[in-house]
């Protein structure tokens, strides 16, 4: 299933989780990642053809306390990005540890 992220990083802002509990993507099975996929592939679409200002995306998951995982049940964001939302987007998901993202 796919929910609106409470707290976007940019508009259109997507969670896509299994509905079975499992703590992380690590404890999803193999046709729950399958299935998460293939709705990422979806909702991109869909994203792509309802607004055109969406250049790229960031799909990223976090994976136990030190890693920055909050909701303790698997998620996976899919994050629209745009031209210019960004003063320095290179290094992308590198950011979480920001000394570390430029290179």
């Amino acid at each position: 299933m796919a929910i609106e992220d409470k707290h976007p990083v940019t508009k259109g802002h997507i969670l896509v989780l299994p509905i079975r509990h499992a703590s992380d993507f690590f404890s999803m099975t193999f046709a729950e990642k399958k299935d998460a996929l293939n709705l990422i592939r979806i909702l991109r679409d869909r994203i792509q053809k309802s607004d055109a200002t969406v250049t790229g995306f960031n799909i990223g998951m976090n994976c136990g306390k030190s890693a920055g995982q909050t909701i303790m049940h698997a998620h996976i964001h899919l994050i629209p990005r745009r031209n210019g939302d960004a003063l320095k987007p290179k290094g992308g998901v590198r950011g979480v540890i920001p000394d570390r993202m430029v290179y």
